[in-house]
């Protein structure tokens, strides 16, 4: 028994012993050149087995850095010479995630198991670092991705003729990513920096070296350099910033042609509004484009009229009602509103069920008003708009696409994609939160505003955490440049539109208008010769202080009228065309925020389909080289 135990020991020690693949020895000579390049030799010595290692080796060395400003970093490596058993190997290369992948074999043939000497010859650029007092190289050497454990490790550094070696500092660091092991030895021999491990580095461990020496005996990259390499490196960058430049110099220019207002005239407190011109006119007139306040205004001149009634709920829920009234002469746009709101019925809730006929009539309102005064009093340049917004969209598209890596495009892509969702979202959110605390302004719903607050906070929170990413996952310049382009798009939005000369005589009288409904009541004695204010003044202007934003500043002036109005009439007075609990002849501030802010948040929301609301020091694997390698 003892016999056939010793004799199948003989027979599989062998196996037992062979079927260890590892790496026996490797050896990194380093060439620093006066001209800051590098000339690398590395010498792998491997025990093959058939395993992993069938055909050769394979080397990867990272190529791709982020700097301290996240800008991509991209060094130089020119593959010279591949040799195993110093006779010429093959080999060939493809690029891996942040580096490029070198493999030493042929295909197609197979090592016989045995040892192997493998030496890798490569060329490689802006691997020093310069520092205020001194250069140095940072160099992982066998880099903490081989799969194999390592034997030994050294590595000498040869420095530029006529370097004080008694002036050069020798640093190492042995083990994992991160760690500062000292199992090394260092010295100077020949001239140069040696290194060698004391012990065998296991899978994922490497040895680092920090050499440094005098300035002065190595080239030092120029400012020009730097900025070649940048634009290099960064080619997405390069894009963004000329696009950027010539989205912003395309708008100028076409602002500069068409988009320039007419200077404006003289403005003085009128007393009245521009003849023929409703509430709703006189804001998308202003304003040059239609929003929910043309429509309020619209809503709330129909009621003053007696067309329709404006009823109220606890809930600061509207509904529209037909009084029946016939022969009421309407402005421009009201007939249509009025005809898709209340098609075959009496009323009309304003709630989001309703949506889409509250949509029609808002669509049916704008096209009468554009109709009316579009290109007469106004022109919004829409085709120059659209140009402008394709052309900073085909510079995001292209800047992507320079990005270096699929995954960082894919990445920059997808995270593109969520943010112009949330920015939509957020500006949704931030219309109605405007909106919520306007109307709190005047006592209505602060409950409400505070809750579409705290509501808000998370998208814009989720808005941050995705620039963030955007920023690191491509590069910061792309997208502070989306965050630029996003910026200009909407700030020429509004400036290409210019009114014509007949519309800028029609916004002067406007803002003349504007002045009258807004001054405060202390100063109202500057005012030469005002109507007497009435209760029925103040309905009738109320709809234009609606749809001038000044509605508080109206209704303040008339706190006193109506109050005594209240004592003074009999049953007291209440606007006919209006039923809730907003109005108080002693808080009449909050009527007049509920038919301005409230309604108008209302008509947004209702307007919505559901869903579309809310919306020295160093470490092991620090410095340039590393990587690992494995067989194949």
């Amino acid at each position: 028994m003892m016999r056939l135990s010793c004799l199948l020991l003989v027979l599989f020690t062998p196996t037992l012993l062979i079927a260890d693949e590892r790496i026996l020895d490797f050896h990194s000579d380093i060439v620093v050149n006066p001209d800051s390049t590098m000339t690398v030799r590395e010498t792998i010595k491997v025990r093959a087995e058939g395993r992993k290692i069938r055909q050769g080796i394979y080397r990867d060395i990272p190529t791709d850095y982020r700097d301290r400003f996240n800008n991509g970093v991209r060094v130089g490596l020119t593959v010279m010479e591949v040799r195993r058993d110093h006779a010429t190997e093959g080999w060939h290369t493809e690029r891996r995630g942040n580096g490029l992948r070198i493999y030493m074999g042929r295909k197609g043939i197979f090592l016989e198991p045995g040892e192997y000497s493998y030496t890798l010859v490569y060329h490689t650029t802006r691997q020093l670092g310069f520092f205020p007092n001194h250069d140095e190289l940072y160099w992982n050497v066998s880099g903490t991705d081989w799969a194999f454990p390592v034997d030994r490790v050294g590595a000498t550094v040869h420095l530029p003729d006529g370097v004080p070696l008694d002036e050069v500092t020798m640093n190492g660091y042995t083990g994992r990513y991160g760690q500062s092991g000292t199992d090394y030895r260092a010295y100077v021999e020949d001239g140069a920096a040696h290194f060698v491990t004391t012990r065998t580095l296991n899978p994922g461990e490497t040895l680092t070296v920090a050499v440094g020496w005098p300035k002065g005996h190595v080239h030092a990259p120029s400012t020009s350099e730097k900025l070649g390499w940048f634009f290099r490196d960064n080619r997405a960058a390069f894009i963004a910033l000329l696009g950027l430049v010539a989205v912003t110099f395309y708008y100028l220019y076409f602002w500069h042609r068409v988009g320039r207002d007419p200077e404006t005239g003289v403005i003085f407190p009128r007393y009245k509004a521009p003849e023929g011109l409703s509430p709703a006119s006189v804001r998308y007139i202003e304003r040059m484009g239609y929003d929910n306040r043309v429509f309020a205004g619209a809503i709330v001149n129909l009621a003053v009229k007696g067309t329709i009634r404006i009823i109220e709920d606890d809930s600061d829920e509207f509904t529209i009602e037909r009084t029946g009234a016939e022969n009421v002469e309407m402005a421009p746009g009201e007939s249509a509103l009025l005809k898709h709101l209340l098609k075959n019925r009496d009323r009309i809730k304003l709630e989001q069920g309703n949506h889409s006929r509250i949509r029609q009539a808002r669509n049916a309102h704008e096209e009468s008003l554009s109709a009316d005064y579009e290109k007469k009093h106004f022109v919004t340049n829409a085709g120059y708009m659209f140009f402008g917004f394709a052309l900073s969209l085909a510079v995001l598209a292209v800047s992507i696409l320079a990005l270096p890596g699929g995954e960082t495009r894919i990445v920059t892509i997808f995270i593109s994609v969520l943010l112009a969702g949330l920015t939509v979202g957020l500006l949704v959110l931030l219309k109605f939160t405007r909106l919520r605390w306007r109307a709190a302004t005047g006592g209505i719903g602060l409950g409400r505003a505070i809750i579409m607050t705290l509501f808000m906070i998370p998208f814009l929170g989720l808005e941050l955490v995705g620039l963030t990413v955007l920023i690191m996952a491509g590069s910061w310049v792309v997208g502070i440049t989306m965050a630029l382009l996003v910026v200009i798009n909407f700030v020429f939005y509004q400036l290409l539109k210019a009114p014509t000369l007949a519309g800028r005589r029609l916004l002067d009288k406007i803002e003349g208008f504007r002045e009258y409904l807004s001054v405060a009541e202390k100063d109202e004695l500057k005012l030469k010769h005002p109507p007497e204010k009435t209760p029925e003044l103040f309905e009738a202007f109320l709809p234009y202080a609606i749809a001038l934003d000044v509605e508080d500043s109206w209704a303040k002036r008339f706190a006193a009228v109506l109050a005594a109005a209240q004592v003074e009439r009999e049953g007291g007075y209440h606007p006919i065309w209006y039923s809730g609990s907003s109005f108080s002849a002693d808080r009449v501030s909050t009527f007049s925020s509920a038919m301005g802010s409230s309604l108008s948040s209302a008509i947004a929301s209702s307007s919505s389909p559901p869903g579309t609301s809310s919306g020295g020091g160093g470490f092991s694997g620090g410095g340039g080289g590393g990587g690992g390698g494995g067989g194949w």
